[in-house]
Protein backbone atom coordinates (compact mmCIF):
# COMPACT_ATOMS: atom_id res chain seq x y z
CA UNK A 1 0.00 0.00 0.00
CA UNK A 2 1.59 3.35 -0.98
CA UNK A 3 1.84 6.60 1.18
CA UNK A 4 -0.84 8.26 -0.24
CA UNK A 5 -3.27 5.07 0.35
CA UNK A 6 -2.39 5.20 3.74
CA UNK A 7 -2.83 8.71 3.98
CA UNK A 8 -6.58 8.40 3.26
CA UNK A 9 -7.08 5.55 5.11
CA UNK A 10 -7.19 7.92 8.52
CA UNK A 11 -10.34 10.07 7.01
CA UNK A 12 -12.31 6.62 6.36
CA UNK A 13 -13.81 6.33 9.53
CA UNK A 14 -14.92 9.80 10.07
CA UNK A 15 -18.83 11.00 10.46
CA UNK A 16 -19.60 13.44 8.15
CA UNK A 17 -22.99 14.26 9.90
CA UNK A 18 -20.98 14.91 13.77
CA UNK A 19 -18.78 17.36 12.09
CA UNK A 20 -21.64 19.24 10.82
CA UNK A 21 -23.47 19.53 13.70
CA UNK A 22 -20.76 20.98 15.60
CA UNK A 23 -20.14 23.98 13.05
CA UNK A 24 -21.61 27.37 13.60
CA UNK A 25 -23.70 29.06 11.78
CA UNK A 26 -20.97 31.10 10.34
CA UNK A 27 -19.17 28.73 9.34
CA UNK A 28 -21.81 26.68 7.39
CA UNK A 29 -22.47 29.69 5.22
CA UNK A 30 -18.97 30.19 4.66
CA UNK A 31 -18.63 26.18 3.89
CA UNK A 32 -22.08 26.86 1.51
CA UNK A 33 -20.06 29.68 -0.49
CA UNK A 34 -16.61 27.03 -0.85
CA UNK A 35 -19.32 24.78 -2.37
CA UNK A 36 -21.00 27.14 -4.65
CA UNK A 37 -17.46 28.16 -6.16
CA UNK A 38 -17.13 27.61 -9.59
CA UNK A 39 -14.62 27.73 -12.21
CA UNK A 40 -13.79 30.91 -13.77
CA UNK A 41 -12.04 29.96 -16.88
CA UNK A 42 -14.22 26.88 -17.86
CA UNK A 43 -15.22 28.75 -21.33
CA UNK A 44 -17.39 25.64 -22.00
CA UNK A 45 -19.89 27.21 -18.84
CA UNK A 46 -22.08 30.06 -19.57
CA UNK A 47 -21.01 33.48 -18.34
CA UNK A 48 -23.76 32.85 -14.99
CA UNK A 49 -22.08 29.56 -14.07
CA UNK A 50 -18.96 30.06 -13.42
CA UNK A 51 -18.83 32.15 -10.52
CA UNK A 52 -21.23 31.99 -7.61
CA UNK A 53 -23.55 34.58 -7.02
CA UNK A 54 -22.52 37.16 -4.50
CA UNK A 55 -25.17 39.81 -4.94
CA UNK A 56 -27.19 40.34 -1.89
CA UNK A 57 -28.97 43.55 -2.98
CA UNK A 58 -32.70 42.54 -3.56
CA UNK A 59 -33.29 43.43 -7.58
CA UNK A 60 -34.86 46.56 -8.18
CA UNK A 61 -36.58 45.85 -11.84
CA UNK A 62 -35.96 44.74 -15.02
CA UNK A 63 -33.00 45.12 -17.24
CA UNK A 64 -33.43 48.56 -19.11
CA UNK A 65 -30.18 48.57 -21.77
CA UNK A 66 -31.55 51.92 -22.84
CA UNK A 67 -31.12 53.59 -19.05
CA UNK A 68 -27.99 51.66 -18.67
CA UNK A 69 -26.07 52.67 -21.58
CA UNK A 70 -27.25 56.18 -21.21
CA UNK A 71 -26.34 56.00 -17.37
CA UNK A 72 -22.86 54.11 -19.01
CA UNK A 73 -22.29 57.36 -21.24
CA UNK A 74 -23.24 60.01 -18.29
CA UNK A 75 -20.64 58.96 -15.75
CA UNK A 76 -17.72 58.67 -18.32
CA UNK A 77 -18.37 62.40 -19.29
CA UNK A 78 -18.25 63.23 -15.61
CA UNK A 79 -15.35 61.36 -15.19
CA UNK A 80 -12.17 64.27 -14.73
CA UNK A 81 -9.63 63.45 -17.15
CA UNK A 82 -6.21 63.28 -16.02
CA UNK A 83 -3.48 66.32 -15.51
CA UNK A 84 -0.56 65.58 -18.31
CA UNK A 85 2.12 64.97 -16.16
CA UNK A 86 4.47 67.34 -18.04
CA UNK A 87 1.90 69.92 -19.69
CA UNK A 88 2.38 70.58 -23.56
CA UNK A 89 3.99 73.95 -24.61
CA UNK A 90 4.56 74.09 -27.86
CA UNK A 91 8.58 74.93 -26.86
CA UNK A 92 11.28 73.00 -29.15
CA UNK A 93 13.90 71.86 -27.42
CA UNK A 94 17.31 71.07 -28.98
CA UNK A 95 18.77 71.79 -31.57
CA UNK A 96 18.19 70.88 -35.49
CA UNK A 97 20.51 68.40 -36.90
CA UNK A 98 22.89 69.49 -39.55
CA UNK A 99 24.84 66.80 -41.53
CA UNK A 100 28.50 67.57 -41.89
CA UNK A 101 30.36 67.94 -44.81
CA UNK A 102 32.44 65.11 -45.80
CA UNK A 103 35.79 66.47 -47.01
CA UNK A 104 36.88 64.38 -49.87
CA UNK A 105 39.87 62.55 -49.60
CA UNK A 106 43.20 63.24 -51.32
CA UNK A 107 43.01 59.79 -53.13
CA UNK A 108 39.58 60.34 -54.24
CA UNK A 109 39.64 63.69 -55.67
CA UNK A 110 39.55 64.12 -59.26
CA UNK A 111 41.30 66.96 -61.12
CA UNK A 112 39.88 67.83 -64.86
CA UNK A 113 41.21 70.04 -67.31
CA UNK A 114 40.46 73.42 -67.14
CA UNK A 115 38.19 73.51 -70.18
CA UNK A 116 36.13 70.27 -69.06
CA UNK A 117 35.82 71.93 -65.53
CA UNK A 118 34.33 75.12 -67.11
CA UNK A 119 32.20 73.22 -69.49
CA UNK A 120 30.63 71.28 -66.12
CA UNK A 121 30.68 74.64 -64.13
CA UNK A 122 28.38 75.56 -66.48
CA UNK A 123 25.72 72.94 -67.91
CA UNK A 124 22.85 72.52 -67.31
CA UNK A 125 20.42 70.11 -65.69
CA UNK A 126 19.20 68.36 -68.87
CA UNK A 127 23.19 68.22 -69.90
CA UNK A 128 23.99 66.61 -67.02
CA UNK A 129 21.52 64.50 -67.29
CA UNK A 130 22.90 62.95 -70.57
CA UNK A 131 26.32 62.62 -69.24
CA UNK A 132 25.50 60.73 -66.69
CA UNK A 133 23.25 58.47 -69.41
CA UNK A 134 26.61 58.58 -71.55
CA UNK A 135 28.64 57.25 -68.39
CA UNK A 136 26.51 54.27 -67.90
CA UNK A 137 25.18 55.85 -64.87
CA UNK A 138 21.38 54.69 -64.80
CA UNK A 139 20.53 54.88 -61.52
CA UNK A 140 20.10 58.06 -61.74
CA UNK A 141 17.56 58.52 -63.99
CA UNK A 142 14.41 56.30 -65.38
CA UNK A 143 14.22 54.00 -67.98
CA UNK A 144 13.20 56.65 -70.75
CA UNK A 145 15.50 59.16 -70.17
CA UNK A 146 18.42 56.67 -70.45
CA UNK A 147 17.61 55.64 -73.83
CA UNK A 148 16.33 58.48 -75.03
CA UNK A 149 20.09 60.14 -73.99
CA UNK A 150 21.52 56.57 -75.50
CA UNK A 151 19.99 56.66 -78.66
CA UNK A 152 19.40 60.05 -79.80
CA UNK A 153 22.45 62.37 -80.35
CA UNK A 154 20.45 65.54 -78.96
CA UNK A 155 19.46 66.44 -75.46
CA UNK A 156 16.33 65.10 -74.72
CA UNK A 157 15.47 65.26 -71.45
CA UNK A 158 14.61 68.86 -70.64
CA UNK A 159 13.69 67.87 -67.15
CA UNK A 160 17.05 67.43 -65.51
CA UNK A 161 18.45 64.54 -63.09
CA UNK A 162 15.38 65.58 -60.79
CA UNK A 163 12.18 64.02 -62.99
CA UNK A 164 13.18 60.64 -61.69
CA UNK A 165 10.79 60.67 -59.45
CA UNK A 166 8.00 61.54 -61.69
CA UNK A 167 6.55 58.98 -64.09
CA UNK A 168 6.57 58.47 -67.51
CA UNK A 169 3.60 60.44 -69.27
CA UNK A 170 2.31 57.69 -71.81
CA UNK A 171 -0.34 58.28 -74.15
CA UNK A 172 -3.84 56.58 -73.30
CA UNK A 173 -5.34 53.76 -75.17
CA UNK A 174 -8.65 54.13 -76.03
CA UNK A 175 -10.98 51.60 -75.77
CA UNK A 176 -12.11 49.84 -78.51
CA UNK A 177 -15.26 50.75 -80.59
CA UNK A 178 -18.55 48.50 -80.49
CA UNK A 179 -18.61 46.04 -83.17
CA UNK A 180 -21.37 47.65 -85.75
CA UNK A 181 -22.54 44.48 -87.31
CA UNK A 182 -26.11 44.25 -87.70
CA UNK A 183 -27.42 40.97 -86.64
CA UNK A 184 -30.40 41.09 -88.73
CA UNK A 185 -28.78 41.77 -91.61
CA UNK A 186 -26.10 38.97 -91.33
CA UNK A 187 -29.12 36.29 -90.48
CA UNK A 188 -30.43 37.24 -93.71
CA UNK A 189 -27.37 37.50 -95.85
CA UNK A 190 -26.29 33.98 -94.65
CA UNK A 191 -30.09 32.50 -94.93
CA UNK A 192 -30.03 33.73 -98.59
CA UNK A 193 -26.29 32.37 -98.52
CA UNK A 194 -25.02 35.64 -100.04
CA UNK A 195 -21.43 34.94 -101.83
CA UNK A 196 -20.40 38.45 -100.74
CA UNK A 197 -20.39 37.29 -97.08
CA UNK A 198 -17.63 35.57 -96.36
CA UNK A 199 -17.04 36.33 -92.20
CA UNK A 200 -19.64 36.39 -89.39
CA UNK A 201 -17.90 38.41 -86.33
CA UNK A 202 -20.13 39.17 -83.57
CA UNK A 203 -17.50 39.54 -80.95
CA UNK A 204 -18.61 41.67 -77.64
CA UNK A 205 -22.06 41.82 -79.02
CA UNK A 206 -23.58 40.69 -75.63
CA UNK A 207 -27.00 41.48 -75.99
CA UNK A 208 -28.36 39.12 -78.62
CA UNK A 209 -30.84 36.47 -77.99
CA UNK A 210 -30.54 33.26 -77.81
CA UNK A 211 -33.15 32.31 -80.06
CA UNK A 212 -31.05 34.58 -83.00
CA UNK A 213 -28.09 32.89 -82.53
CA UNK A 214 -29.83 29.61 -82.66
CA UNK A 215 -31.05 30.28 -85.86
CA UNK A 216 -27.98 31.84 -86.93
CA UNK A 217 -26.63 28.22 -86.42
CA UNK A 218 -29.20 26.39 -88.37
CA UNK A 219 -28.70 29.17 -91.41
CA UNK A 220 -25.15 28.47 -91.37
CA UNK A 221 -25.55 24.84 -91.75
CA UNK A 222 -26.33 25.66 -95.82
CA UNK A 223 -24.37 27.83 -96.33
CA UNK A 224 -21.28 27.63 -98.70
CA UNK A 225 -19.36 30.70 -98.41
CA UNK A 226 -18.96 31.83 -94.96
CA UNK A 227 -15.34 30.53 -93.71
CA UNK A 228 -15.10 32.48 -90.53
CA UNK A 229 -18.24 32.64 -87.80
CA UNK A 230 -16.47 34.28 -84.54
CA UNK A 231 -18.68 34.44 -81.22
CA UNK A 232 -16.08 35.96 -78.82
CA UNK A 233 -17.34 37.56 -75.72
CA UNK A 234 -21.42 36.95 -76.52
CA UNK A 235 -22.28 35.78 -73.45
CA UNK A 236 -23.10 32.38 -74.74
CA UNK A 237 -23.83 29.38 -73.20
CA UNK A 238 -24.12 25.38 -73.68
CA UNK A 239 -27.40 25.49 -75.87
CA UNK A 240 -25.67 28.06 -78.34
CA UNK A 241 -22.45 25.22 -78.08
CA UNK A 242 -25.10 22.55 -78.69
CA UNK A 243 -26.41 24.67 -81.54
CA UNK A 244 -22.57 25.04 -83.05
CA UNK A 245 -22.09 21.30 -82.82
CA UNK A 246 -25.02 20.82 -84.86
CA UNK A 247 -24.01 23.07 -87.38
CA UNK A 248 -20.57 21.71 -87.60
CA UNK A 249 -22.07 17.93 -88.12
CA UNK A 250 -23.99 19.39 -91.74
CA UNK A 251 -21.33 22.71 -92.68
CA UNK A 252 -18.93 22.13 -95.41
CA UNK A 253 -17.35 25.08 -95.54
CA UNK A 254 -16.32 26.56 -92.59
CA UNK A 255 -12.69 27.23 -92.17
CA UNK A 256 -12.37 29.12 -88.80
CA UNK A 257 -14.57 28.96 -85.61
CA UNK A 258 -14.24 31.27 -82.37
CA UNK A 259 -16.40 30.54 -79.37
CA UNK A 260 -13.78 31.71 -76.24
CA UNK A 261 -14.36 33.96 -73.44
CA UNK A 262 -17.85 32.80 -73.23
CA UNK A 263 -20.05 30.78 -70.30
CA UNK A 264 -19.52 27.08 -72.08
CA UNK A 265 -19.37 24.17 -69.55
CA UNK A 266 -17.93 21.20 -70.18
CA UNK A 267 -21.06 19.46 -71.43
CA UNK A 268 -21.08 21.80 -74.21
CA UNK A 269 -17.41 21.85 -74.74
CA UNK A 270 -17.96 17.93 -75.10
CA UNK A 271 -20.09 18.54 -77.59
CA UNK A 272 -18.74 20.95 -79.94
CA UNK A 273 -15.07 18.28 -79.67
CA UNK A 274 -16.88 15.57 -81.25
CA UNK A 275 -18.54 17.21 -83.96
CA UNK A 276 -15.24 18.50 -85.02
CA UNK A 277 -14.71 15.09 -85.72
CA UNK A 278 -16.85 14.64 -88.47
CA UNK A 279 -16.16 17.84 -90.07
CA UNK A 280 -13.40 18.03 -92.60
CA UNK A 281 -12.74 21.42 -93.63
CA UNK A 282 -12.53 23.14 -90.30
CA UNK A 283 -8.96 24.55 -89.74
CA UNK A 284 -9.11 26.65 -86.42
CA UNK A 285 -10.62 26.33 -83.46
CA UNK A 286 -10.42 28.71 -80.45
CA UNK A 287 -12.42 27.51 -77.14
CA UNK A 288 -10.00 29.08 -74.52
CA UNK A 289 -11.21 31.56 -71.51
CA UNK A 290 -14.54 29.80 -70.75
CA UNK A 291 -16.08 30.93 -67.24
CA UNK A 292 -15.22 27.86 -65.48
CA UNK A 293 -12.18 25.28 -66.13
CA UNK A 294 -13.88 22.42 -68.18
CA UNK A 295 -12.08 19.81 -66.70
CA UNK A 296 -9.40 17.08 -67.15
CA UNK A 297 -11.87 14.76 -69.03
CA UNK A 298 -12.09 17.76 -71.59
CA UNK A 299 -8.82 18.52 -72.29
CA UNK A 300 -8.03 14.80 -72.86
CA UNK A 301 -10.79 15.20 -75.21
CA UNK A 302 -9.20 17.81 -76.90
CA UNK A 303 -6.28 16.03 -77.28
CA UNK A 304 -8.09 13.07 -79.12
CA UNK A 305 -9.62 15.25 -81.20
CA UNK A 306 -6.42 16.60 -82.85
CA UNK A 307 -5.22 13.61 -83.40
CA UNK A 308 -7.92 12.53 -84.94
CA UNK A 309 -8.34 15.49 -87.10
CA UNK A 310 -5.92 15.80 -88.91
CA UNK A 311 -6.94 19.09 -90.55
CA UNK A 312 -6.82 20.83 -87.35
CA UNK A 313 -3.67 23.31 -88.05
CA UNK A 314 -4.76 25.96 -85.37
CA UNK A 315 -6.09 25.65 -81.68
CA UNK A 316 -7.01 28.19 -79.01
CA UNK A 317 -6.58 26.72 -75.36
CA UNK A 318 -4.34 26.61 -72.67
CA UNK A 319 -3.96 23.24 -71.30
CA UNK A 320 -3.68 23.11 -67.46
CA UNK A 321 -2.67 19.31 -67.48
CA UNK A 322 0.88 18.20 -68.98
CA UNK A 323 -0.22 15.11 -70.71
CA UNK A 324 -2.70 16.68 -72.45
CA UNK A 325 -1.12 19.32 -73.44
CA UNK A 326 2.19 17.09 -74.71
CA UNK A 327 -0.06 15.13 -77.03
CA UNK A 328 -1.63 18.32 -78.19
CA UNK A 329 1.11 19.51 -79.37
CA UNK A 330 2.40 16.35 -81.19
CA UNK A 331 -0.99 16.24 -82.99
CA UNK A 332 -0.41 19.85 -84.31
CA UNK A 333 3.12 19.20 -84.99
CA UNK A 334 1.79 16.35 -87.36
CA UNK A 335 -0.96 18.32 -88.74
CA UNK A 336 1.19 21.05 -89.83
CA UNK A 337 3.22 19.28 -91.29
CA UNK A 338 0.92 16.75 -93.26
CA UNK A 339 -0.50 20.34 -94.74
CA UNK A 340 3.42 21.40 -95.67
CA UNK A 341 3.24 18.24 -97.58
CA UNK A 342 -0.13 18.94 -99.33
CA UNK A 343 0.86 22.10 -100.16
CA UNK A 344 4.28 21.12 -102.32
CA UNK A 345 2.31 18.76 -104.23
Amino acid sequence: MSSYQKELEKYRDIDEDEILRTLSPEELEQLDCELQEMDPENMLLPAGLRQRDQTKKSPTGPLDREALLQYLEQQALEVKERDDLVPFTGEKKGKPYIQPKREIPVQEQITLEPELEEALAHATDAEMCDIAAILGMYTLMSNKQYYDAICSGEICNTEGISSVVQPDKYKPVPDEPPNPTNIEEILKSVRSNDKEVEEVNLNNIQDIPIPMLTELCEAMKTNTHVRSFSLVATRSGDPIANAVADMLRENRSLQSLNIESNFISSTGLMAVLKAVRENATLTELRVDNQRQWPGDAVEMEMATMLEQCPSIVRFGYHFTQQGPRARAAQAMTRNNELRRQQKKR
